[in-house]
């Protein structure tokens, strides 16, 4: 059976907003997983609600959470270093960086294994974690110090990979919303994405969209042109945005490798609309009709919860279940 799954993100808990301990935080990761399973997603995730940052909501922290802790990284940029930034094409939806890369790149004090812990035994549900992919954070930073993007891409991939090998999260997935508007830039997407995939053991996964900063869809492209970049990845499966897409964009995916399984998004996280089951079940039976349903591994949302009010996101999870109960008969 096709097994459903969230992509990782959750709306934060009002009272983790106001009241930011780590016992707090503990509870909320508690509240989203039972959530999840009371909704009966078969493959759940922690919400990534300890990178919630209240200085930068638009993001959920996808960004500065990964960068801010590294050695070889300053938050504070001066004037011109801002402007140098600011120039760059594809940084306008953005007022500053989240950093500035200085010196060559460590770990500092990221610590994703402890961030993993706190919510591995809260649940005996398969579960995944999730990172963000080193060409975007690449992207997103202003650099000093490497001066050629592949090598800043494979500084950060180098970080990212040390930090997953002690985490035995069922799933570990990398998140990828750049290069969907950059496909040129696919080459160099993957390459770090496959160093990060290397320190991964268990079942590997990328989730790939076109932005969602703040429910605003950032980057413009189709499908046709990252089939490359998908054939690229020593991954297992993809997570794909579907359901915000045109519908002639499931065909572009024919030509993906067959051993590259599919995820597919069939709920829209960028309308407050809950879908009914049957809605739900007709975007699946879409995807199977143009892909062949045995490529066909995972069903969806399009992106992560985090900026849905909570009873949207609830119900949107329950719909998921649902549609693709009702479409396996």
């Amino acid at each position: 059976m096709i097994k459903t799954t969230v992509v990782g993100s959750y709306p934060v808990p009002t009272w983790l907003q106001v009241f930011s301990t780590r016992e707090s935080l503990r509870d909320a990761i508690l509240a989203v997983v039972k959530t999840q399973e009371l909704a009966g997603i078969d493959v759940v995730a922690d919400g990534e609600l300890y990178r919630w940052d209240v200085n930068h909501a638009e993001t959920n922290g996808m960004i500065d959470f990964f960068v801010r802790p590294l050695d070889g990284v300053n938050s504070v940029l001066s004037t011109e270093q801002l402007a140098v930034w600011r120039s760059k094409p594809g940084n306008q939806f953005r007022a500053k960086p989240p950093g500035i890369v200085v010196g060559p790149l460590h770990a500092g004090t990221l610590d994703l294994k402890s961030d993993y812990e706190m919510y591995r035994d809260l649940t005996t549900k398969p579960k995944k974690f999730t990172v963000t992919s080193p060409y975007m954070l690449a992207k997103m930073l202003a650099d000093q110090h490497y001066d050629d993007l592949e090598a800043l891409v494979m500084g950060l991939a180098d970080v990212l990979k040390q930090q997953l090998e002690g985490i035995d999260a069922d799933v570990i997935q990398i998140d990828e919303a750049n290069v969907t508007g950059n496909a040129d830039d696919g080459p160099i997407a993957a390459a770090g994405i496959n160093r990060v995939l290397e320190g991964v053991k268990t079942e590997k996964a990328v989730h790939l969209c076109y932005g969602n900063y703040g429910g605003q869809t950032i980057q413009k492209g189709t499908y046709d042109k990252l089939v490359a970049f998908l054939n690229a990845l020593e991954a297992d499966h993809v997570v794909l945005e579907i359901a915000r897409r045109p519908a002639e964009e499931l065909a572009m995916l024919k030509d993906v490798k067959p051993e590259l399984g599919l995820g597919i998004g069939v709920i829209d996280i960028k309308d407050n609309e809950v879908e009914t089951p049957e809605l739900v079940a007709k975007r699946i039976e879409q995807a199977a009709t143009e892909l062949g349903i045995e490529r066909i591994k995972y069903v969806h949302p399009d992106c992560g919860f985090w900026m849905l009010p909570r009873s949207v996101s609830d119900g949107k999870m329950r719909a998921l279940v649902k549609g693709r109960d009702l479409f396996g008969g």
